[in-house]
């Protein structure tokens, strides 16, 4: 009994050492790995800090990245101490450096771009060889006389008050005369405007009442004498 009590303190002594060996090589290890950040937020312009869509968010060393959304929105898993490049065509770059310690496992951010304005060179394109054949060709081009021309015969006074009598009634024509169409109906709605029994003097009673009214006074005899 005393040597198998022996052996298991043996044993265990070893195990303990053994444990205290490998638990220093794998925090060492732990400790050399990076941590797993997520990435994410908006890429807006810099004056209006309205959404950039389409922009590319890349991590160089990785290989890998991602692009906005339509309101300039992304998000993207990266680890801790990268660098991160934001391009997008008609602004400049913009760089974002996780920290190595960073303790979270997230990181948002707000990058305003700035807009990179590339003013291209001038390009002068002829169909001569060189300019002083343009010049040359320039100068002895003969222009057409405008008599006798279809220009001319286009402008003859007669032709166009022809168009102009049979050209159809445009969009806006159409839509002044429906609206004025409106508005007298509105207008004789209302009698406010002349209506066939206002214009015609046979139907409208107060004409008939100063007829009557001028056979009682003689007015027609007065005027026949």
């Amino acid at each position: 009994m005393p040597l198998i009590a022996r052996f298991h303190s043996l044993l265990l002594s070893l195990l303990l050492v053994l444990a205290a060996a490998l638990l220093p090589a794998r925090s060492a290890r732990a400790q050399g790995q990076r941590q797993v950040v997520q990435f994410s937020g908006i890429i807006a312009t810099g004056d209006s800090l309205l959404g950039v869509p389409g922009a590319a968010v890349f991590v160089p060393k990785a290989g890998r990245g991602t692009s906005t959304n339509a309101y300039g929105y992304f998000s993207i898993p990266v680890l801790a101490g990268d660098s991160i490049v934001i391009r997008s065509l008609g602004y400049r770059n913009q760089y974002v450096v996780i920290p190595p310690d960073y303790p979270r496992q997230s990181y948002s951010v707000i990058v305003q771009l700035k807009e990179d304005a590339t003013v291209l060179p001038e390009v002068r394109i002829f169909p001569y060889v060189t300019e002083k054949d343009f010049k040359r060709a320039f100068l002895a081009l003969k222009l057409p006389q405008e008599r006798g021309t279809a220009t001319a015969e286009n402008l003859n006074e007669q032709i166009m008050r022809r168009i102009f009598m049979n050209a159809p009634v445009t969009s806006m024509a159409n839509y002044r005369q429906t609206m004025q169409m409106q508005q007298l109906d509105q207008q004789r709605k209302y009698g406010t405007a002349p209506n066939p029994y206002s214009n015609n003097p046979l139907l409208n009673p107060f004409s008939w009442l100063q007829l009557i009214n001028q056979i009682k006074n003689g007015d027609f005899k007065k005027k026949d004498e």
